[in-house]
C-alpha cells in the first residue's frame, strides 16, 4: 500500500470517529478566528505579496547598518565650535545629562581633524572623507537630528530595529516582510549581508521574534556556498532531494491541516524555498555578467580587502533588488571608534564610500531607486569629548557613544534628495531643531512602504504589538 493511501485512510477513519464534535470545533474555531481570538491556517504560500494600507512610494528596501556609531563629527554635521573649546572640559551645565557609557563629563573636547565642504546643487555640507558620497548628495536626505534612548551597542541595536530593548521583538526586517510579503520566488525576501567584524547584535537585528519564523532574515554567506547547507551531500542527486522534499512537505501539510500551526506552514515554505535557491542563489553571487565597468563603480577591484567585501554586500544588494528580494540588510563593523579613531576611522570611510554611491547611482540608472528605499546609518553617534583609554598615547584618541543626538541619511523610494533636515547646538550635546527619534524613523520607513506604522500590528500575548508599539510619528518633510 502507497504511504499516501495509508495515511488518508487513516485520516478518514479519525475524521468520521471524531465527526460529531468536529463541526462544531470548527464553528468554533471560525469564530474565534473572526474576533482574532485564534488564528486561521496561513495561505499556502505565506510569503506571497500583500497589498499595503495604501500606495507606496518604496516596494524594496536597502538598510546599510554600520555597526558600532559612526562619528558625526567626522563625517555629517559641521562643529566649528570644537575648535574653541579643544583640549578644555565644558561647563557642567552643558554635560549634566548626557549618558555616557565609558567616560566622565569632565573628559575633555576634542575638535575634529577634518574639513566639510558643499556638494552638488543643494550645497549640503559633507566631509572631505566621503567624495564619493558628495557626488550623491542631490539623492540624499541627510538627517542630523536623530536621537536614541539607548547609549550600549546591543540595547541602541534592539530599540533600532525592534521598536524596544527587550529581547524577543520582531526586527524591522521582518515587519516588512509581515506585511509585505515577498515578490522573489526563488530567494529569501529577508537576506542579511555582513561584512566587517561582526555585530554586538547579531541575529537579533534580524530575527522575526513572535512572528512566524518565515519572516525572519537569511544571512547570506561571503565564503562557500552563499547560505549554509545550500549544496547538496554528495551522493545525492537534485532528483533525489525533490523527492524527499516532497515527502517530508506532504506530511507536514498533513499534520499542518490538523493543527493549524503556523510554524508547520513556515517550515513547508522554507523547504520548497531552500531547494528553489540551489539553483537561483549561485547565479546571483556570479558576477561574470556585470559589465567590468560595473565592477571598476563598485571597487570590486580594489587592493583592500574590507573595500571589497562591502563593495560586493552593495552590488549584491542591487542585483537582490533585482530579483524581487524585499529587504536587504547591510551589517558593516565595526564604527566602535573609543580608540585610534583618526587611525582607522579614515580607512574605513574610504573603503564604504566608493560602494555606497556606486550602488545610489547604480539604482538609479536602472531606473530602481525610485522603488527602493536606501537608508544608512548606525544605532547612536559619538560624543564631542575625547576618550583616551592611553593617555600616553595621543594617537590612541578616540570617541564614547553619543545617543543624544547624531546623523543618519536616507535615499530614493519617496524621499526628499539634496535636503538636510534638523538641527543640533553648537557642539552636537543636543538636537535643537526637529528631532527625529528611531521611532520616528521606522514610522517614516513604513510610510514610504505604504504602512500607516500604526495599523501594522500583531496579537501576541493578549495585545496588539507594532514596531513603534506605543509612540512615533511620519517625519513628511523627509518626504519628497
Amino acid at each position: 500500500m502507497d504511504w499516501r493511501e495509508y495515511v488518508g485512510i487513516h485520516n478518514r477513519r479519525e475524521f468520521l470517529r471524531g465527526v460529531a464534535g468536529g463541526f462544531g470545533l470548527f464553528a468554533l474555531f471560525d469564530l474565534l478566528a473572526r474576533d482574532g481570538l485564534a488564528a486561521r491556517a496561513p495561505e499556502v504560500n505565506p510569503l506571497a505579496p500583500k497589498a499595503p494600507h495604501f500606495a507606496p512610494k518604496a516596494k524594496h528596501v536597502i538598510y546599510m547598518f554600520m555597526e558600532g556609531g559612526p562619528s558625526q563629527y567626522e563625517l555629517f554635521d559641521p562643529k566649528p565650535a570644537l575648535e574653541r573649546y579643544d583640549g578644555e572640559s565644558l561647563p557642567e551645565e552643558l554635560t549634566r545629562d548626557l549618558k555616557l557609557a565609558f567616560i566622565k563629563p569632565t573628559a575633555k573636547v576634542m575638535a575634529s581633524r577634518y574639513k566639510f565642504r558643499k556638494w552638488g546643487e543643494s550645497g549640503m555640507e559633507l566631509s572631505e572623507l566621503l567624495p564619493h558620497l558628495g557626488s550623491v548628495a542631490d539623492e540624499i536626505a541627510l538627517i542630523r537630528s536623530m536621537h536614541t534612548d539607548a547609549f550600549n551597542h546591543h540595547p541602541g541595536q534592539l530599540l533600532l530595529f525592534t521598536g524596544s530593548i527587550q529581547f524577543g521583538r520582531p526586527t524591522l526586517g521582518a515587519w516588512v516582510m509581515y506585511g509585505l510579503g515577498s515578490e522573489s520566488e526563488n530567494l529569501p525576501g529577508f537576506v542579511v549581508l555582513p561584512s566587517g567584524k561582526g555585530t554586538s547584535g547579531g541575529t537579533t537585528n534580524f530575527s522575526s521574534g513572535f512572528l512566524p519564523s518565515h519572516y525572519q532574515g537569511t544571512i547570506l554567506r561571503t565564503q562557500g556556498d552563499p547560505i549554509l547547507y545550500l549544496s547538496n551531500p554528495e551522493g545525492v542527486s537534485s532528483e533525489n532531494q525533490k523527492l524527499t522534499i516532497d515527502l517530508v512537505n506532504e506530511l507536514n501539510r498533513l499534520r499542518q491541516a490538523e493543527t493549524a500551526d503556523v510554524e508547520i506552514a513556515s517550515r513547508i515554505a522554507s523547504y520548497e524555498l531552500a531547494f528553489r535557491m540551489q539553483m537561483e542563489a549561485p547565479d546571483l553571487v556570479d558576477f561574470s555578467d556585470e559589465s567590468p565597468a560595473t565592477l571598476e563603480m563598485y571597487g570590486l577591484n580594489s587592493d583592500s580587502k574590507h573595500r571589497r567585501e562591502y563593495a560586493r554586500n552593495c552590488l549584491l544588494a542591487r542585483r537582490m533588488i533585482e530579483r524581487g528580494v524585499r529587504f536587504v540588510l547591510m551589517m558593516d563593523a565595526s564604527w566602535d571608534d573609543h580608540t585610534e579613531l583618526n587611525k582607522k576611522l579614515p580607512g574605513r570611510v574610504h573603503d564604504i564610500d566608493q560602494p555606497t554611491a556606486a550602488l545610489i547611482k547604480d539604482l538609479k540608472q536602472r531606473g530602481l531607486l525610485e522603488e527602493t528605499l536606501v537608508v544608512w546609518g548606525g544605532e547612536f553617534g559619538r560624543t564631542p569629548l575625547v576618550e583616551m583609554r592611553n593617555p600616553r598615547d595621543a594617537s590612541n584618541a578616540g570617541r564614547d557613544h553619543h545617543p543624544g543626538a547624531y546623523s543618519m541619511w536616507m535615499a530614493g523610494g519617496g524621499i526628499r534628495g539634496g535636503y538636510v533636515h534638523g538641527e543640533t547646538d553648537e557642539l552636537c550635546l543636543k538636537v535643537v531643531k526637529d528631532p527625529v527619534h528611531v521611532h520616528d524613523l521606522n514610522a517614516t520607513i513604513l510610510h514610504c512602504l505604504g504602512f500607516d506604522h500604526t495599523r501594522l500590528t500583531y496579537r501576541h500575548m493578549g495585545r496588539d504589538f507594532r514596531l513603534t508599539d506605543v509612540h512615533g510619528n511620519v517625519v513628511h518633510a523627509l518626504l519628497a
